[in-house]
């Protein structure tokens, strides 16, 4: 009778612990696929650096890369911490959105001043610069993509495209000795070059 009672109490006592294992099996996450494991690796492998180390290694990883120009353009972004540090990647990623918002803001700069141009030769010339921006800007913001999926390579690619606008641009107004757009071409090719050499540092980082 009493050996009974123990078991009914110990049975009682066991039933919210089993409960308790049930709920936690049940509600565990599944275990992560090769590919998510892989990609965790690396996101804990990415070195965390200032922005001025990351300038170093960009100016080694491409020649085109100016080192005050990368600290001052990086360092205006107020999304960035500087505080706080940030790995390659990231770094590579404002770079990316930096320049697709200026291949915007230079898109819309050649607009206006089609609308007040007198020039018939001169319209022409804005208005193909300005399709010629508005292709980078598309493909600025693929890279974008890929570079926040990791795809370098193809990242990479695309930059280096999005910088043929300003060269192309360029060669619009050779022979003219004024060319309304040439400060905002030079700015713009500086980004994306920028932009190139983080992301040639987050591959090698």
């Amino acid at each position: 009778m009493i050996m009974q009672e123990r078991g009914s109490t110990t049975r009682a006592a066991m039933a919210p612990l089993c409960v308790a294992v049930v709920f936690l099996l049940a509600t565990a996450a599944p275990p992560c696929s090769a590919a998510q494991m892989q990609m965790q690796m690396q996101m804990q492998q990415q070195q965390v650096m200032g922005i001025e180390e990351a300038c170093r290694k960009a100016s080694m990883a491409h020649a085109g890369v100016r080192y005050d120009h990368c600290v001052s353009s990086l360092s205006s972004d107020g999304r960035i911490r500087r505080d706080a540090g940030a790995d390659m990647l990231s770094l590579a990623v404002a770079a990316a959105r930096m320049a697709a918002e200026h291949a915007s803001a230079t898109e819309a700069r050649m607009e206006a001043l089609g609308e007040v141009e007198e020039s018939p030769h001169a319209r022409a010339r804005l208005h193909h610069c300005l399709e010629l921006y508005n292709a980078a800007a598309d493909v600025l913001r693929d890279a974008l993509d890929n570079l926040r999926a990791r795809v370098y390579g193809k990242a990479s690619q695309q930059l280096a495209a999005a910088l043929g606008a300003a060269e192309s641009c360029e060669d619009v107004w050779k022979g003219e000795e004024r060319v309304p757009v040439a400060t905002h071409d030079r700015e713009y090719g500086r980004m994306v070059i920028l932009a190139l050499g983080l992301t040639t540092g987050a591959v090698a980082n």
